[in-house]
């Protein structure tokens, strides 16, 4: 009778304490993942601060070129310079966007681009079915920004960047092809692909795939995402 009550007594004292032992660990698990989600999202807020501005400066001196000449384009970069600026200022912060709005800031870099060169530039952009998805914003501007900076405008001739982006059952399907001039025998990656890998691995840990296939002259880059 005696070693039983003093057995119940024991059981009665050890379950608080296993109670406070499993609350204390489940505090500190609540904890580091308060501490990861917010190194996370400030990870995240860097990379996309990192975003090129080179290329809103160059327009900006393009932009003056064109006032000085009296150009009848001047009107149409400073409505599509203004969008995108708003684009990447306010929209840039969303977790995630509409694909469709995405693609229309790629349509509108594109555009400006265009106005830049004289020479003839092959430059292709295709999508569909891309009304109902929605995606991390300012993901595939480093890619485009790619492109244009190793290919079009290092090539003196027959430059061509073709960009394609497809979805079916909640994945979406990036790809982007450009030539180019092979000017070093081993190029080191740079830091905005870097930079993309990284947001990547943030926004879509196991839910995204990232292929690069590159020849002597030409340069493809496939990134497909899994949206569910």
């Amino acid at each position: 009778m005696y070693l039983q009550q003093e057995k119940e007594i024991k059981i009665i004292l050890t379950v608080p304490f296993l109670v406070l032992i499993l609350g204390w660990f489940f505090q500190q698990w609540k904890w580091l993942k308060t501490i990861e989600s917010k190194k996370t999202k400030a990870e995240l807020s860097l990379l996309k601060s990192q975003i090129n501005p080179h290329f809103f400066f160059n327009t900006l001196n393009n932009l003056y070129g064109l006032t000085v000449e009296k150009s009848d384009d001047a009107p149409n970069v400073v409505l599509k310079l203004s969008d995108m600026m708003r684009y990447t200022i306010y929209m840039g912060k969303e977790d995630f966007v509409s694909l469709k709005d995405e693609i229309e800031y790629l349509q509108n870099y594109i555009e400006l681009h265009k106005i830049r060169y004289q020479k003839k530039v092959d430059i292709q952009f295709h999508f569909n079915n891309v009304s109902e998805y929605k995606i991390a914003p300012l993901l595939y501007i480093i890619a485009l920004e790619n492109a244009f900076k190793h290919g079009v405008e290092k090539l003196t001739e027959n430059a061509f960047i073709h960009v394609h982006i497809s979805t079916e059952n909640e994945i979406i399907l990036f790809e982007i092809e450009n030539n180019y001039e092979q000017l070093e025998t081993n190029p080191k990656i740079g830091i905005g692909l870097e930079n993309l890998k990284q947001r990547l691995k943030l926004l879509y840990p196991k839910k995204h795939q990232i292929k690069i296939n590159k020849s002597e002259s030409v340069y493809r880059l496939t990134i497909k995402i899994d949206t569910k």
